[in-house]
Parts: C-alpha cells; structure tokens; sequence
C-alpha cells in the first residue's frame, strides 16, 4: 500500500482540530504543534499514534515531514508559510494566506523558485455544490450572470485579532470571485463596531465588476440565528446555495422567467429544482486534495496566487470601510479566477523556442504560436489559431477558433477574438508579390471585443472596450466603446465596458455606469441609476 505523504498540522485551536481529525483520518496525520501544553495534550489523547510538538521548529527540523498545515491566528500567517517554505515544506494555510497582499506575492514567488506546494484554505471550492454551481456557470445554465449575493451569519466565534469581514467574508470572495471569472474593479463597504471600538461586528460589501455583474456580502457574527447562503441570479435561472439546508436541498435552481406585458415586466414562477449532489466533507475532500498536489506535484485548486487575489480584494474592502468611500481596484495577471497558474498546451499544439507563454495559459488544438510571440497571463487560445511570429498578446485575451494574428498585430489586455475573424497585415496583397516590408501595425485596445468573421483592415487602432459586431469589415481606427457594424464599418452605438448597449443617455441600463463623449469616444464618469 502506497504511502501517503506526511503531515503535520500546526494550531490545535477550533478548526486546527478539524484538520487533525481530517487528516488523521486520511492517513497523513504524523505530528501536532501546539504552543499550548494543556490544548496539546487533549488533543493528543484521542490520537495515541501521533507526536506532538510545543515548537515550530521541531516540525521544520523533522525530515520526515513532508508539509505542514497551518492553523494559527492570521496574524501569524505570513512569517510561519515563509519559514515552512525555506524549510522546504510544502504548506496548506488556512486563509487568509496572510494579512498583506505584498506580502503574499512575495510568498507565492518563494513557493515557485522553491518548487514547493502553496495552498490557501478556501473551503468553499471543494463544497460539492459550489463545484457543481460553478460548472454550471462556465456552461451557461444560468445565462448571463446578473447579480450575485451571499450571506454568511452567526452568533458567537467573536474575534479579537480580525474583525468578521477578515474571519468571514475570505470564503465568500474567493467563490464571488470564481463565480464572477475577475476580481471587480470597484468595491464598497459599511459595517459596524458594537463589542470592540475598531473591529467591525458586521459588515455589508458591495462589489462591481466590468462585465456587469454585481454582488454583495454580508458577514455578522452578532445574528440571532446561522445562516450560510449564497445566491447567483442569470438572466435564464436563479440558483440558491444553503450550506445550512440538508444536502438535497443544498443547490436549488429557480427557472424563473420575466415576460413584458403592455411595457411592463411580469414575473412568472418556477417550481424549485434540487440539484444532485454526492454527499461528502468539504474539509475532508480539500484536505485529500492537498495530499494529491504534494504527492503529484500539481497545483492546487486554491493556490498563493488565488489566495492573493482574495487578500487584493479584502484589502479594497477595508480600505472602503475605514475610508467611507468607494476603492478601484486595476486588475492585474496574477490575479485571476481559481485555477492552475501552470500553462497548459494541448499535445497537437506546437509553441516555437523563442515564443513566451505568460502563468495560467491555454493553447488547444492545432494551435501555432511562432517564436518572438509574446502570450500574457491567463490567455486562452483556441483551435487552429496561428500567432506570430513577434505577435503581442495582452493578459486575459480569448482567441476563439481559426484566428491568425500576424506580426505588427498587438492585443492589450481582455481582448476577445471572436471565431474566425481576420487580421490583415497588408492593404493591398498578391500571392505573387512580397510586401512584407509594408505591414502595417494594428493596436486592439484593453478589453475590445471583436465578433465572429469580422475583418481589421491593418494600420488601425480599435479603441477600449470597443464591440465589433459578426461580418463588419473596419477600414479605420475605431473609438472606445463603439459599437460597429456593416461593410464599411460605421458606428450604430455605444457600449458599456460590460458590453451591454448604451440609452441615449450614455448610460448602461445592466450595469448603470454613465459615460460623456470625448474627441477619442467615451469615457466613464460614475454610477448611475439601474
């Protein structure tokens, strides 16, 4: 029987017991360590096979320990991952991974030239049902995302080192998060301080996203009753996650449906419909998966990196709170929705020497990035698209199926390419005559969007956010947030940077982001009314 690898685990408080038991229970479980003498004794009893520690160094100088798992206050976080890492651990620490997101990026570095496993302890992204609720909304049975809400109540598990915003809501960002595929590019928040003058008791966050959706948190520890709930809204379904429900009714889906009638707006109820689910501990099932990464080298589901990006996020949030006001966020390559930070290039695909792929990329089928190509972070390229050579591909583009872009093309960041759309490269080519001395550079702005079978005539510039619709043919540079359509493309609108059409009042009625008209398009200039 094979091995598993070995553990230990670090804090023997409240959620430090879980992990023993979790772990114990798996097979890993080899020490304990507990500042405590009394909490680590009563531990201990109930695991007579197990060492137990008072120090951390004697789990970094036990060569048979393979990782550790931490479970301290957040406060410790920081110093005691680094130590772990230069050990040459490899750790899973509770969230969050630390209280300082620079701090954090400075961790997940050291993991990576380190070699050594990193994962935060986000919970809810091994719940059955936030797995199942986040498949079904990458496959779309819940349309377009809309607006997203979650709460998350108790009474009592008071702190004193974090206020509930740091204790509860790291759980509830990080699926938001996921859920959403970005980190929002604005928040707010309020709260209140009732048992201690500077720790928050309760707090509401509000988050806005550039695609459009919307969500909030609300997070108290002084509730009369427990509540764990969270709720995706889609323009086809509404979806109601209760952790607190008994698990055939932990996932519901409402079908609901909103018909016009004479100009107003109907709604039309749903019977709810239970999602199935397998029944199984979230904890127990992170904890296995913690032992897979480290047996098989794998990056883990909530790594450093996704554990920064939370840290970003709850940073912006406290800021809010403290300040009263509204912070931006600007998003960034390494902070991006849960998922491998390692590239990934499908067997038929072919990447050149001299060609750069930047963390968390894929490349798919029959794919061709030639040398001298640059591929940002977080990329997607689809099937039979050939790239380069020295091509530019910002951070978080999607280049859909049987795309080329050639050399002098450059995509800034967010731009999606739609299924075979064309670049040219020439105005005027002959098969029989070498122009390449005449191409022409093309710019795609941040965040532009450029339809199915689409044509960009080289020597242009597509400006932000701006929407090229399927078939248009564009001979000239382009404004932000045009909306463009016909052969030649002209303009027939505006759009919003959550590419939904704007009123006559420049103003997006998804998202209600209002916009003025500069010589160079639109730009934005607050919230509005939804």
């Amino acid at each position: 029987m094979k091995q598993s690898p070995t553990v230990a685990v670090v804090g023997a408080g409240y959620w430090g017991r879980n992990l023993v038991r979790n772990f114990h229970a798996l097979g890993a479980l080899r020490m304990v360590c507990d500042a405590d003498p009394e909490a680590l004794r009563l531990i201990l009893t109930g695991y007579p096979d197990v060492e137990g520690a008072l120090h951390f160094e004697e789990v970094l100088t036990e060569p048979d320990i393979a990782a550790v798992a931490i479970a301290t206050p957040a406060t410790a976080h920081g110093s005691m991952v680094r130590q772990a890492l230069l050990a040459g651990k490899d750790v899973y620490v509770e969230k969050p991974l630390c209280l300082d997101a620079a701090e954090g990026e400075e961790l997940v570095k050291l993991a990576r030239e380190l070699d050594r496993i990193l994962m935060v302890g986000h919970l809810l992204w091994h719940h059955p049902a936030v797995l199942r609720l986040k498949e079904m909304t990458t496959q779309g049975e819940l349309g377009r995302i809309q607006y997203i809400y979650s709460n998350r109540l108790n009474l009592g598990r008071l702190r004193r080192e974090e206020n509930v915003l740091w204790s509860f809501a790291p759980h509830d960002v990080s699926v938001i998060l996921g859920l959403a595929g970005e980190i929002p590019e604005r928040v707010q928040a309020q709260g209140g301080n009732y048992l201690h003058p500077r720790i928050a008791d309760t707090t509401v966050t509000l988050l806005d996203f550039a695609n459009g959706v919307r969500a909030h948190i609300f997070v108290s520890w002084l509730h009369p009753f427990k509540e764990q709930k969270l709720v995706v809204v889609g323009d086809r379904q509404m979806a109601v996650f209760d952790d607190t429900a008994p698990w055939s009714d932990k996932l519901l889906l409402y079908p609901h449906t909103i018909q016009w009638s004479e100009n107003v707006p109907v709604a039309n109820r749903a019977e709810a419909r239970r999602v199935q689910l397998e029944e199984s501990e979230p904890l127990k099932l992170e904890c296995a998966h913690f032992l897979s990464c480290v047996e098989h080298r794998h990056p883990p589901r909530t790594d450093g990196a996704e554990g920064v990006r939370v840290l970003r996020v709850l940073k912006a949030c406290q800021q809010a709170l403290e300040r009263n006001e509204a912070i931006r966020l600007t998003p960034t390559a390494e902070v991006r929705a849960p998922e491998s930070s390692v590239s990934f290039v499908h067997p038929t695909a072919v990447v050149e020497e001299g060609a750069t792929l930047g963390e968390g990329c894929k490349v798919w089928h029959f794919s061709h990035v030639m040398g001298g190509s640059r591929i940002g972070a977080g990329c997607v390229i689809g099937q039979n698209v050939a790239i380069g050579p020295k091509a530019t591909v910002g951070d978080g583009c999607k280049i859909q199926n049987n795309v080329s872009i050639y050399q002098g093309v450059t995509l800034e960041e967010e731009v999606f390419c739609g299924p075979s759309m064309v670049f040219t490269n020439v105005l005027n080519p002959r098969a029989f005559i070498s122009r390449k001395h005449e191409f022409r550079p093309t710019l795609v702005r941040r965040g532009a969007t450029i339809g199915a079978n689409a044509t960009i005539v080289c020597g242009h510039a597509l400006g932000r956010y701006c929407l090229i619709g399927a078939g248009a043919v564009v001979t000239g540079d382009v404004a932000d947030h045009a909306l463009m359509a016909g052969n030649p493309a002209r303009r027939i609108g505006w759009v919003c940077r959550c590419a939904v059409r704007l009123d006559e009042g420049l103003t997006c009625p998804a998202c209600g982001l209002r916009y003025r008209a500069t010589e160079q398009g639109l730009v934005e200039v607050g919230p509005g009314e939804v």
